[in-house]
């Protein structure tokens, strides 16, 4: 092995550890797994895969709570390779954005947060893989009281559940929507064109050269007693129809149990190609 390479796995591998040290330090005021309090549910599942490379946290302070799920791509560089933990670009991508949220009190401009943050965890992820491909699909969500902010790079799902019906929020950034557009236009190569169709079809995403653009909620979603927010990761949206999610939360007001339901039917699927998948639910209860 050589230096340099025995500086990036010693790097993953630091990362790895800090991940670990964030999950115990915030069993109060965050989550990297599931979730105790009320309102607030966390689940995931590996699929078929061999490696877990989703990462879902949340941090809640009196700034508001922010809830982020990233999905690594790109099984060489962000699974075994960094460490042997799994998921380096998606550890590296949410570390980054909660780092930059921890020591807010007040968060004015959740717009700009999300852009500088994301366009920082795209740089940290790019010193932390060098050469290597590799990235994040990444999805944040930002609830202040009755306000919700979002901002998606890649492929995650943000939607509002309201009377018993999925409201979807984000589009997400992927080759049949975005990328045809992009190479007629002379923004991308034809090889990452190709690499975007090998992974999912996913276009924009943290990591990337050239990484510029997010999906970003300019305006703040206003939310209703009893709403539930949902992130979810593509184990969950391309498993299970709308219509089966809205029945899974329709059953129950418990996020918990909500979250590790819907699970466990994107597992019944049986889908031998079945990715890693991710939900955080949140549930404003308060007036």
């Amino acid at each position: 092995m050589t230096m340099g390479m025995q500086a990036l796995s010693g790097l993953g591998l630091v990362y790895i550890i800090l991940i670990f040290c964030r999950c115990i330090l915030k069993w109060g005021d965050g989550s990297c797994g599931t979730d105790k309090r009320p309102g607030i549910g966390i689940a995931q599942t590996t699929g078929s895969r061999q490696v877990q490379a989703d990462v879902a946290q949340i941090w809640d302070s009196s700034a508001g709570l922010m809830a982020v799920i990233a999905d690594g791509i790109g099984s060489a560089n962000t699974g075994r390779g960094w460490g042997g933990g799994g998921g380096g670009g998606g550890f590296v991508a949410a570390d980054a954005i909660l780092d930059r949220y921890e020591p807010y009190c007040e968060l004015n401009d959740p717009v700009y947060f999300f852009r500088t943050s994301f366009l920082e965890a795209n740089q940290r992820i790019q010193r932390t893989i060098g050469e290597r491909r590799g990235g994040a699909s990444t999805g944040a969500v930002f609830i202040n009281r009755s306000h919700l902010y979002y901002a998606v790079a890649g492929d995650i799902r943000v939607a509002v559940m309201r009377g018993g019906e999925m409201i979807p929020l984000s589009k997400g950034q992927t080759l049949d929507v975005l990328a045809a557009q992009a190479y007629e236009d002379g923004k991308i190569s034809r090889q990452d064109t190709l690499w975007s169709m090998e992974e999912k079809k996913v276009w924009s995403y943290l990591g990337q050269d050239g990484f510029h653009e997010i999906e970003v909620c300019e305006k703040p979603v206003l939310l209703k007693p009893e709403d539930k927010v949902l992130l979810m990761s593509k184990g969950i949206f391309e498993e299970l129809s709308w219509r089966e999610i809205e029945d899974i939360l329709i059953d129950t007001d418990d996020s918990q149990k909500s979250a590790d339901c819907l699970i466990r039917a994107a597992e019944r699927k049986g889908n031998p190609q079945r990715d890693n998948g991710s939900v955080i639910l949140i549930q404003r209860l308060e007036a």
